[in-house]
């Protein structure tokens, strides 16, 4: 059995859930609705106000889709409920951002700025401070997407383990390397 799969997800007081009969996963809550089509093979109950996700037989894909769909679905419930927020950190001397409605203005070391659009699902705030760097605060109720848009803008310039400058994760540990000796 697998370990993930077999938790039940319980089901806040303010969310609701349905299932439909072609399998579709409908999740809604105070902060929104999300919808995930699941694998016709795994079967999908609610009991008691727990939410349990099975499969029929003990093949590889079909553990891994278990542990998968109870995954996703446990995130659409949070997610609904809560919310997930994501932080990241401009690091180096002249790394900026600014937020103009739904587009990133960002100034990363480059000849140009860099220009990226949220979607629309995504609420993004910018902080900087004097003489600290600047911070970009993300929350989202789709933790899938919320994760690719993350992932995407610390693409443009990922920290270097030198001097660490890029744009990190608030809380992330970087894996530095020691500089250039000298010869003696």
């Amino acid at each position: 059995m697998s370990r993930i799969g077999k938790l039940p997800i319980s089901i806040p007081a303010k969310v609701s859930v349905e299932i439909s009969p072609e399998n579709v996963v409908t999740v809604k809550g105070p902060l929104g609705e999300l919808r995930q089509a699941v694998d016709p093979a795994i079967s999908v109950k609610i009991e008691d106000g727990q939410i349990y996700v099975s499969r029929p037989n003990d093949e590889k894909e079909m553990r891994s889709k278990h542990g998968l769909y109870r995954a996703l679905i446990f995130n659409m419930v949070k997610g609904v409920s809560e919310g997930f927020k994501t932080e990241q950190e401009f690091v180096g001397v002249g790394y900026k951002a600014e937020l103009n409605g739904q587009i990133l203005e960002m100034s990363l070391g480059y000849s140009h700025i860099i220009m990226f659009e949220f979607p629309k699902e995504i609420k993004a705030e910018v902080k900087s401070e004097k003489k600290g760097n600047t911070t970009l605060i993300m929350s989202c109720i789709d933790k899938q997407l919320l994760g690719l848009v993350a992932a995407k803008i610390r693409s443009f310039r990922k920290p270097e383990p030198y001097k660490g400058k890029g744009i990190k994760f608030v809380g992330e540990e970087l894996r530095r390397k020691a500089g250039k000796s000298a010869k003696v």
